[in-house]
């Protein structure tokens, strides 16, 4: 069991199925799916979602933009929600983070119905990514009292910085698994300092893990997204957070 906080800095947490290409889908499995959720998601939409990919390629690298159509249920509240698309299925976490007993409890809730209304034959790709906002009272910090990841500045340069990015990643299970870690100034921050904690855990082997382990893989990813976290902030922070027993 992790740490828990009184104000924890989660401003969303997500989680993702990418189904196999062979596995059937066809236009009436949305409406399937709505009908065994709607009691928890009431609210229904549909949206044109535009992701942008990145592919190796013997040119160099391509760069593509593709548009799919998904269905958005919403919680009554619209802190929760999923979104279904063709082989996809997202669970959505807004701030307030719901705890992870309750965000655990969604998407067991949305893969056990999606194994209702899919046959699945396999799974791509697995993730679950916690984005955390935090935010401090001035403009100057330094950031190694407050994170154990940060930007590494030499003394010969200036000390205060407009904007930053720095990103690692870090492999788990023999390889089957990737954490990307990414810190970086929030662009709309003026008046104080806003520092974005992106730590993404996902699934790089496609197939690795049987459909019956899915919730297994995110129950052990959530534990290593923990741990990443907690290396990644200093007491100082925890306190800030107001950490509860």
């Amino acid at each position: 069991m992790g740490r828990k906080y009184k104000y924890p800095p989660i401003m969303e947490a997500i989680c993702e199925f990418r189904l196999s290409s062979d596995t059937h889908w066809d236009l009436t499995i949305p409406g399937l799916f709505y009908e065994k959720v709607k009691n928890d998601f009431p609210h229904r939409e549909q949206r044109i979602i535009q992701e942008f990919e990145s592919a190796q390629i013997p040119q160099g690298i391509q760069h593509v933009i593709r548009s799919s159509e998904r269905v958005l249920m919403f919680a009554p509240d619209r802190k929760l929600l999923l979104q279904l698309g063709p082989r996809l299925l997202v669970v959505n976490a807004l701030k307030p983070y719901p705890t992870w007993e309750n965000f655990k409890k969604r998407i067991e809730l949305a893969w056990k119905v999606l194994q209702e209304v899919v046959e699945i034959k396999g799974l791509e790709r697995i993730g679950l990514r916690y984005i955390n906002w935090i935010e401090f009272p001035s403009q100057i910090v330094k950031l190694e009292e407050y994170f154990n990841f940060y930007p590494f500045v030499g003394k010969r340069l200036p000390e205060r910085m407009v904007s930053f990015l720095t990103i690692a990643e870090f492999p788990y299970a023999d390889d089957r698994d990737l954490c990307r870690v990414q810190i970086a100034r929030a662009v709309d921050s003026r008046e104080k300092l806003a520092v974005i904690l992106d730590i993404d855990y996902f699934l790089i082997r496609p197939h690795a893990i049987e459909v019956p382990r899915g919730l297994m893989w995110v129950e052990e990813a959530h534990n290593r997204i923990e741990e990443v976290f907690e290396g990644c902030i200093t007491d100082q922070l925890r306190v800030m957070f107001e950490e509860v027993s």
